[in-house]
């Protein structure tokens, strides 16, 4: 990152130190401590110098304790730094992953912490909080300070199945299904972490319908964790269609019309 110039009458020569302080250690957003660990006995009167550059525009405050320079709006690096271990996720993560065309107002956020949904620089987060055991299919993508946590593709599917309000629509989600790469031994893992068969079934269903050779690992696992319990295939639907005996679900939706929405990819 290249020295900016700070020219301001507005500010004094402390302040104009400590920003080209944060150009050296390339710190476009920062907590307190992450600036007092890492300037260390420069950190003096470090709030004070922090808040009066948020007064006078220069940063911005996130939250409590959690700035960024003023023009810093990186929706999924704003996101997953609001919360320790939080993981950009759900209909977030199946845009940023190119399997939907349907933009979403909200970014959601996975954490394992209790935290209030919140709107920040007119953006709305919101945090869906799951048991840790769930956690894993985390990667990290961006770079050095414009990092950011954002599950798998894997995990971003298996979510999606198991808390569907959060995916922007079943149709959609099955078309995201039909698209997606998706690695067979990861998506296994996925599952046995959500520890939801009824979403095993549905993938493994689907998975079969749409051809997908690549996951011919996950549909064996799949059809062996079917069990003697019939499940909607669309579990928010109304209670009917035929029964599908192998793969123990009810086609709420026709066949007919889960083949059109695979086919009309983008």
């Amino acid at each position: 990152m290249a020295r900016s110039t700070y020219i301001s009458g507005n500010l004094t020569q402390k302040q104009i130190g400590f920003m080209l302080l944060l150009d050296d250690y390339e710190m476009d957003i920062f907590t307190l401590q992450d600036l007092k660990e890492q300037l260390g006995g420069q950190a003096d009167d470090i709030n004070e110098l922090v808040e009066n550059l948020v007064h006078k525009n220069i940063l911005s405050r996130i939250e409590r304790g959690k700035y960024c320079r003023y023009n810093f709006r990186d929706e999924k690096v704003i996101g997953s730094f609001l919360i320790p271990d939080g993981a950009i996720a759900y209909w977030s993560a199946l845009h940023h992953y190119g399997l939907t065309e349907r933009f979403p107002n909200t970014v959601f956020v996975q954490t394992t912490k209790a935290k209030q949904d919140k709107s920040v620089f007119g953006v709305y987060y919101k945090f869906v909080k799951i048991n840790k055991s769930r956690q894993g299919g985390i990667v990290t993508e961006g770079y050095g300070n414009h990092s950011y946590r954002i599950t798998s593709p894997e995990k971003t599917i298996a979510d999606c199945f198991d808390l569907t309000q959060y995916s922007g629509g079943y149709a959609e989600l099955i078309r995201a299904f039909a698209i997606a790469t998706l690695d067979s031994d990861r998506l296994i893992e996925a599952c046995r972490a959500l520890h939801n068969l009824a979403v095993t079934k549905r993938m493994g269903y689907l998975a079969e319908l749409c051809g997908k050779k690549e996951l011919s690992r996950f549909i064996d696992f799949a059809k062996k964790q079917v069990n003697e319990k019939y499940n909607l295939l669309d579990p928010v639907g109304s209670e009917e269609g035929p029964f599908i005996n192998d793969w123990k679900l009810r086609l709420n939706i026709p066949e007919e019309n889960i083949t059109g929405i695979i086919n009309d990819q983008y």
